[in-house]
């Protein structure tokens, strides 16, 4: 895999964004492959195409592409507010495939972020543009990148080091356990991995995870029963091989 991008290619743009979004999707269609079912190209998407950037001819997956000079802060900026709000809520909204390059434009890391780890709460609308905006009144969203469980965040590339593909496709069957179709069952277990990830040490108790009580029963304010709401996804977790239960109400992460 060659982490370098065709920097040549960029030679008659003059636009950053523009250079980047040429030289990222040039190397994506050069050098990945499918991480869901290993097929060994990408075929990329017309300009178009809304929230969509690459697909997958074997298994038809599509996937969409954020390239960032430098460490991923809080936030990706992302397009339409509207276009991604639909996809999310009808289960169409692509893979996310998270690019990070260097100064010498050489690609430092890549992660994958499965589309059942999007929900409504982890996209933020943006301030419509101003009236004397080419496109006034535009909406885009920004992605929440650190609302992401760090389950969904599949490491490709890390700091320099390409992850071999067999390992990789072999943790996004492993997450492709955690996928629910329902937006409020889905919202549940990427909140509780949250809780889960906060606790610094590995061994917890379910005491731990009432600690997170308040601010669960902020987000799910129709639920009466937000204790039996953990245990249930604990239990989930732990039936999937993510948490090992211990006895007496203690887990270890896994």
């Amino acid at each position: 895999m060659n982490l370098h991008f065709n920097s040549d290619l960029s030679k008659k743009y003059e636009n950053t964004s523009q250079k980047i979004r040429i030289l990222s999707e040039n190397w994506i269609s050069s050098n990945m492959y499918c991480p869901v079912c290993g097929n060994k190209e990408l075929t990329q998407l017309p300009n178009n195409s809304p929230v969509a950037d690459f697909q997958c001819e074997k298994c038809g997956t599509i996937f969409e592409l954020k390239s960032h000079l430098g460490i991923i802060g809080k936030k990706i900026p992302d397009g339409a507010y509207s276009t991604m709000m639909e996809r999310i809520t009808s289960n169409t909204n692509p893979d996310l495939f998270v690019l990070q390059y260097t100064e010498q434009m050489k690609v430092s890391d890549l992660c994958i972020i499965p589309r059942f780890f999007f929900t409504p709460e982890i996209i933020e609308m943006r301030k419509p543009l101003s009236p004397e905006a080419r496109r006034s009144g535009w909406v885009s969203c920004n992605i929440l990148y650190q609302n992401i469980p760090l389950q969904g965040k599949i490491p490709v590339i890390a700091n320099g080091y390409p992850f071999r593909s067999e390992d990789v496709i072999t943790n996004y069957n492993r997450i492709k356990q955690l996928q629910k179709k329902k937006l409020d069952s889905r919202g549940w277990i990427l909140d509780i991995l949250n809780c889960i990830n906060a606790i610094a040490s590995d061994e917890f108790s379910l005491k731990d995870l009432y600690e997170f009580r308040n601010v669960l029963q902020e987000k799910y304010k129709n639920n009466n029963n937000i204790n039996a709401k953990i245990r249930q996804q604990l239990q989930f977790l732990r039936d999937k091989g993510f948490i090992e239960f211990l006895g007496d109400g203690y887990y270890r992460k896994v």
